[in-house]
């Protein structure tokens, strides 16, 4: 499961894991659309591509294990 990070880890806006306009790389850096656009969609931690995150429903539990 991702770790849904609350805030960019650039400048701190808020990023709520319903709401959109996160990025992430393979690592769950979290940047937002902003700071991902002047990071040209590269993570400066791991240089790895930052791409949408997913949403995450308000009320969504995981799902149980097969």
């Amino acid at each position: 499961m991702l770790a849904m990070k609350p805030d960019c880890e650039r400048c701190g806006t808020d990023l709520p894991a319903s709401a959109p306009g996160a990025f992430i790389c393979s690592f769950e850096c979290t940047f937002c659309a902003e700071c991902a656009d002047e990071l040209d969609e590269r993570c400066p931690n791991c240089r790895g591509e930052l791409v949408d995150r997913p949403t995450r429903a308000k009320a969504a539990t995981p799902p149980a294990a097969a």
